[in-house]
């Protein structure tokens, strides 16, 4: 039976306002209440994040069946394992806001040029980063341990994971336009359903069942993949049902070198950010270790403890460089003012109380992973002092997501690798290299470095809008 042109009009018609009636409402960055998309947005994001950390707890448990030495393989694997995240992490954050820049000035072609070319940066990516880690990655894991034993446990790991690294990287950045939309919804899916499914199939592959021989701790690999492979399809889906999905042609993948260039602008700043964080991170374990391997348990243990208490700054963050990348797209620089301040409000706040129950509950939260008294007292020290650092945590990661969405990368490297980097490695070897300081005395130093830098950021990013805001005001008066 042939149909008229304008039966399928009308069909087509049909159909899309029974998708509209039967579809909730889609948050609207640009006129909807703040505080209300800031419960909408961060949410789902910290509820996913929850389930990303217990993933990897599921595969520390599992590392822990096979042997002793399968779980020092699996931890010495972080640093490598890392730089992908890192650059996945990177490359996301810089797509989100050039898509949401676009967005919000209702350039949606645009912005699907923007999510092509960051697929094709995912797989090229992806392609240098399997080549590097396969031919480097043993002799980088026998600088961290010179045992082959535990190497060759690390790298029966990783070369399954660098070989299946475009998942992570084409999953991130096709989510990268789900949030530039404010939906993170999806993104929380595939991680609660990924940590259930790595529930099932980590000693699945582990110890093999059936006709699926065992694989040890390529099975921990194995599983890891099939989840992120299975989550990328899952994404993929979502973002082709989603307007700038529309206009996804095969043209769009064509190589623009503008836009590409535009891409890197930001992701590698991004990525370059992440992995100072990582850095940062190793310096202070640097330090800690010269106080002896009990100091160092007490932290790790003690840091465990403070992460959950960021989970909801964290959602706020990814809240945040969604709303403002659009607003600043559609020149609503007074409402990127507000969304600043009122994410700064709420964040510290947060924190403000949780410092509260931090300080408070520290020696009772330590003693639950530990009998050790010294590591308890070590963890209890570190809580009870970063319980005053923690009203100031929310400004660096709300006043970096600003930043990026104002879409200004490289600024936010910079601070990074202020805070992470240059100020840590100064004021601790200062402290006890030279003062010879006690334990305590580190994190003091830690705290007047995050309380003085913070204040330098907040009036810096303040200075920024400023800035930003008299450069839109006089492009409007010059048309």
């Amino acid at each position: 039976m042939k149909l008229s042109s304008n039966s399928l009009k009308n069909a087509h018609f049909k159909f899309n306002m029974f998708s509209k009636s039967t579809s909730k409402k889609k948050p609207n960055l640009i006129e909807d209440p703040i505080m209300q998309l800031f419960i909408r947005i961060a949410v789902p994001s910290s509820i996913g994040t929850v389930f990303m950390t217990l993933y990897n707890v599921v595969d520390t448990y599992f590392a822990g069946k096979i042997s002793a030495e399968a779980l020092a393989a699996l931890a010495q694997t972080f640093p490598l394992y890392f730089i992908i995240i890192a650059l996945g992490v990177g490359l996301s954050i810089g797509t989100t806001s050039l898509i949401a820049n676009a967005l919000g000035e209702k350039k949606t072609k645009k912005a699907s040029y923007y999510l092509a070319q960051s697929i094709i940066l995912a797989i090229i990516a992806s392609v240098i980063v399997s080549l590097i880690g396969i031919n480097l990655g043993p002799s980088i894991i026998l600088i961290m341990n010179d045992s082959f034993v535990t190497m060759r446990l690390s790298m029966d790991y990783l070369n399954i994971i660098f070989l299946g690294s475009i998942f992570v990287f084409i999953q991130m950045t096709v989510n990268s336009s789900l949030s530039a939309i404010g939906d993170t919804k999806s993104n929380r899916n595939v991680l609660i359903v990924s940590f259930f499914l790595n529930i099932v199939l980590n000693p699945l592959f582990i110890f093999g069942y059936g006709f699926i021989p065992a694989m040890g701790i390529k099975g921990i690999a194995f599983s890891t993949i099939v989840s992120q492979a299975l989550g990328t399809v899952y994404i993929i889906y979502k973002a082709t049902k989603i307007e700038l999905g529309k206009y996804l042609y095969l043209n769009c993948f064509k190589p623009k070198i503008k836009i590409l260039i535009d891409l890197l602008k930001q992701g590698v700043p991004a990525s370059i950010g992440m992995m100072m964080i990582s850095v940062g991170i190793f310096i202070i374990l640097f330090f800690i270790s010269q106080y002896g391997d009990l100091a160092l348990a007490g932290y790790g243990t003690a840091i465990r403890y403070e992460q959950l208490y960021l989970l909801p700054v964290l959602g706020l963050n990814i809240a945040v460089l969604s709303m403002v990348s659009q607003n600043f797209g559609a020149k609503q620089l007074n409402r990127v003012k507000e969304i600043y301040n009122k994410a700064i409000l709420f964040g510290c706040t947060f924190m403000f109380f949780s410092g509260f129950i931090i300080y408070f509950s520290a020696e009772t939260a330590v003693s639950f992973f530990t009998n050790n008294k010294e590591v308890i007292k070590y963890g209890t020290t570190y809580l009870q002092i970063t319980a005053l650092m923690e009203p100031i945590y929310p400004i660096f990661f709300i006043s970096n997501a600003l930043i990026q969405g104002l879409k200004k990368a490289n600024v936010v490297m910079y601070l990074t690798l202020g805070r992470m980097v240059v100020l840590p490695v100064i004021v601790l070897w200062y402290l006890i290299f030279y003062l010879e300081s006690s334990f305590e005395f580190v994190f003091w130093g830690l705290l007047i470095i995050n309380w003085l830098y913070g204040i330098f950021v907040l009036l810096f990013t303040i200075n920024l809008l400023k800035r930003q805001s008299q450069n839109i005001s006089l492009a409007k008066s010059s048309v």
